[in-house]
């Protein structure tokens, strides 16, 4: 299925994008629960385009704004959340392609985004204490043409597993942090499915292991981590997170309102001959569906505002977002993640009063919204963002920039 990218309104809809999002939904309970990973699904969306929706027009991608895109991350999370955070890494790299200033950057690698080509990462290290500390190494090859030899392992590869192509961050000789773009299919290169959360189990979160992988010249990329960031990329990553929490309380929200219709028994005590009748399943239901609308809007909201502080590139002398701009973005974000990491696991159970016992069949596999919602809010704490956001008001302390927030 091909969808035009450059014709989807504001609101993400299309007759298409409706027909693809309701495939990859109706086999999601089922792939989670067998472990099967969707390799097809991602596939598909990556041939429909749709990993070019921030992509410029003149490079043949639909262009569209942060908001449209966290729009659509939401849609795709209700349909199956893995899936929408095994892309995350993608949509991070076409934004870092997008914030340099370096052109040839930007007709390497969009192109390629544009012909469906998805990207992976592989950042973290489980045996530095600093997360941005690596012993994975990118050493000059005896080649002499530029090309460098990559060396180590990784964990929470998020998304690799499914990539064309996976970023790497490894250390320089001059002590510098590089990204290696390299082909997942590559000699040396080892992708596991071995992550073992007890929720969002197939995003593939797991070790890579590139073994004296070979890495042209033109794979090479300055790495943002340790540098200043040309724009509010960390809040990018933090807000894609919280979407994908919101795509899962809006998911919770139509299992509810499903099983409520369905079920054809009750309690002897209930309110109602049949829950689709009982005012306290319908209330339920109701809470369930207003939490959704609220972690929506917050998610809405903070990407409105990362909008903003993108668009204010230029202002400055040096060219760079405004600074302000980029700390109201951020603000937001960790606002909408200190609201929707509340809501969203709260709504997730929930759905276990309108279903009674029998939603606990895992059959019905109905537990994976908590278990997802609780995985992914605990990927960065939100009691720490409450924190931060409370000294700011109370103290003026302005937001960190440690690549959190």
């Amino acid at each position: 299925m091909t969808i035009d990218v450059t014709d989807i309104p504001s609101g993400i809809e299309s007759v298409e994008l409706v027909r693809l999002l309701e495939e990859i939904a109706a086999g999601a309970a089922e792939r989670e629960r067998l472990r099967i990973a969707p390799h097809e699904q991602i596939r598909q969306l990556g041939r429909a385009g749709l990993g070019a929706l921030r992509v410029p027009r003149a490079h043949g991608g639909a262009e569209r704004s942060l908001r449209d895109l966290f729009a659509f991350v939401i849609r795709l999370a209700a349909a199956d959340s893995n899936i929408a955070q095994s892309l995350r890494a993608h949509y991070h790299f076409v934004e870092g392609r997008l914030a340099s200033a370096d052109q040839a950057q930007r007709d390497r690698w969009l192109p390629e985004v544009v012909r469906g080509t998805i990207f992976g990462n592989a950042t973290v290290e489980r045996t530095t204490r600093d997360i941005f500390g690596f012993e994975t190494t990118l050493t000059p090859s005896a080649n002499g043409d530029g090309s460098h030899v990559l060396s180590g392992t990784k964990y929470y590869s998020t998304g690799s597993l499914y990539a064309d192509r996976v970023t790497v961050a490894a250390m320089l000789p001059d002590g510098s942090v590089g990204s290696a773009i390299v082909p997942a299919d590559r000699d040396g290169v080892t992708l596991e499915d071995d992550w073992d959360g007890m929720g969002q189990r197939l995003t593939a979160s797991g070790t890579s292991r590139f073994e004296d992988v070979l890495v042209a010249a033109d794979e090479l990329l300055p790495s943002p981590i340790g540098r200043a960031a040309a724009a509010p990329r960390s809040a990018f990553l933090q807000l894609y997170l919280v979407a994908v929490m919101a795509g899962i309380v809006r998911n919770a929200a139509t299992d509810a309102a499903r099983m409520a219709r369905e079920r054809r028994r009750t309690f002897s005590h209930a309110s109602g001959e049949l829950p689709r009748v009982d005012p306290l399943v319908q209330q339920v239901v109701g809470r369930i569906a207003s939490d959704a609308f609220a972690c929506e809007a917050v998610v809405l909201a903070a990407a409105a505002g990362l909008d903003a502080a993108a668009a204010s590139a230029g202002s400055t002398a040096d060219g760079a977002p405004d600074p302000d701009a980029v700390h109201e973005g951020a603000l937001l974000t960790a606002q909408a993640q200190v609201v929707v990491a509340e809501l969203a696991p709260r709504a997730a159970e929930l759905l276990f009063d309108a279903g009674g016992a029998s939603a606990t069949s895992r059959e019905q596999n109905l537990d994976r919204h908590w278990r997802n919602a609780r995985t992914i809010a605990s990927h960065n704490t939100a009691m720490y963002k409450a924190r931060a956001i409370g000294d700011l008001l109370i103290n003026e302390e302005r937001l960190p920039t440690n690549g959190f927030f």
